[in-house]
């Protein structure tokens, strides 16, 4: 039923008449009721019939803007707030990569997850074909445990220390640079070891080949978080970690390709030497993170306006060509914006700060996680799996590799 409201006569002294909407408004006799003049022009009782259902939104504002996107109620104070909504609103409907500039920012940087992976399950194989009589092809195949086992840890070692590098030198390089460096390394790595002429260039090789490791696993998930969308940054950094266990079964899969071919081994880490080179490559025709650029402004290691220029060009190639100067721009200052809020109390920092106050208790639980872990001898399993399987009755070393491809698909079924 509609709700009819009568409005007096405005008074003749020119100040603005103010409308008020009692609880409940007493009708007048019919012959005082007369139409409200608006500008001069007679406005009909039916132009001022209002329902509830239509009244409702001016009755509340907020709330019918939240329920509606498209209504929105202006007032002097709140025409601010609109245009910078407006303006967020129009940089988040822009923000949407194309499907191409989502893959090729995740899958080059990933591919050093997977060959962590690789050089895991390929480890597996080798570890017998380089200790095997027959099938090592080299005369210094009698090697002992401690030797056999620096063949299988020599990466876990210098993956120790890439990781100690790149705290001192990841924001001097940057993420793609640091990326870039790691494929180095991982071609360098693998040529070295599949080339060895003597355990102790076989173990340096190894080493070269951690030193990436290192690297890789830490520039990885920052280049991915800072270049994909925001809606999907969390499931592509999670979907490295698939990565990495695809690499493993990849590396099982190649060893018992191998196991029976004399001086197999040297295949098994050389293989990796041409992925690690299309890691490279991809690396190098990718642009540098847009935020890290933002970042060395901020903290006063490079120009500002340059280095603004540099992550605008950055995030357009990243988004695509479709991507207008404005979305760029918002996206832009908002990173910006953000570094700045960010670093704004804070002082240089120090590798003792963890053992502190709340970084403590961080370090603690973050650690201990990663510490029980590791103590089960989970990972061992894995570096170890063909020569386990062998000794638990798969007397060839071909049956006991093909085994292992099984656990491969074990740890690759749970996260798929």
């Amino acid at each position: 039923m509609a709700t009819s409201v009568c409005l007096p006569r405005p008074p003749a002294t020119g100040a603005r008449a103010s409308i008020s909407l009692p609880a409940r408004s007493r009708r007048l006799p019919r012959p005082h009721r007369r139409p409200h003049r608006l500008g001069g022009a007679a406005v009909g009782m039916d132009a001022l019939h209002v329902s509830p259902r239509d009244a409702e939104p001016l009755l509340h504002p907020v709330a019918a803007a939240t329920a509606h996107r498209r209504l929105r109620v202006r007032t002097h104070a709140q025409g601010a707030d609109e245009s910078a909504t407006g303006a967020g609103d129009g940089a988040a409907a822009g923000a949407d990569y194309s499907l191409a500039a989502v893959i090729l920012p995740f899958v080059f940087p990933a591919l050093g997850g997977l060959l962590f992976g690789y050089d895991i399950g390929a480890t597996s194989g080798a570890t017998i074909s380089v200790h095997s009589a027959e099938l090592s092809g080299t005369t210094w195949f009698n090697l002992s445990s401690l030797q056999l086992g620096l063949v299988a840890s020599g990466s876990l070692y210098g993956a120790l220390g890439g990781s100690i590098l790149a705290y001192r030198i990841a924001d001097f390089l940057g993420r793609r640079i640091e990326l870039m460096t790691a494929a180095a390394l991982y071609i360098s790595g693998a040529l070295t070891t599949g080339l060895a002429p003597n355990f102790v260039v076989l173990i340096i090789g190894r080493l070269l080949y951690g030193v990436g490791i290192g690297l890789a696993m830490h520039g990885a998930p920052l280049y991915i978080a800072e270049t994909c969308p925001s809606q999907i940054r969390g499931t592509l950094i999670s979907f490295k970690e698939l990565f990495i266990v695809g690499g493993i079964l990849f590396g099982y899969l190649v060893g018992s390709y191998e196991i029976d071919v004399v001086g197999g081994w040297r295949y098994m880490f050389g293989f990796s030497a041409p992925l690690a080179a299309i890691m490279a490559v991809g690396m190098w025709s990718l642009p540098p993170s847009p935020r890290w650029l933002l970042l060395r402004a901020v903290q006063g290691k490079g120009p500002m306006e340059d280095n603004k220029k540099k992550a605008m060009n950055a995030l357009r190639r990243l988004k695509g060509p479709s991507a207008s100067d404005k979305v760029l721009t918002d996206e832009i200052e908002n990173n910006l914006s953000s570094i700045k809020a960010a670093y704004a109390d804070q002082a240089e920092g120090s590798i003792f700060q963890v053992f502190e106050g709340a970084s403590l208790k961080a370090f603690t639980i973050g650690g201990g996680l990663v510490l029980f872990q590791q103590i089960t001898g989970q990972p061992s399993v894995l570096y170890y799996a063909t020569s386990i399987l062998q000794t638990a009755g798969f007397t060839t070393a071909s049956d006991a590799a093909k085994v292992s491809i099984l656990i491969g698909l074990f740890k690759v079924i749970p996260r798929s």
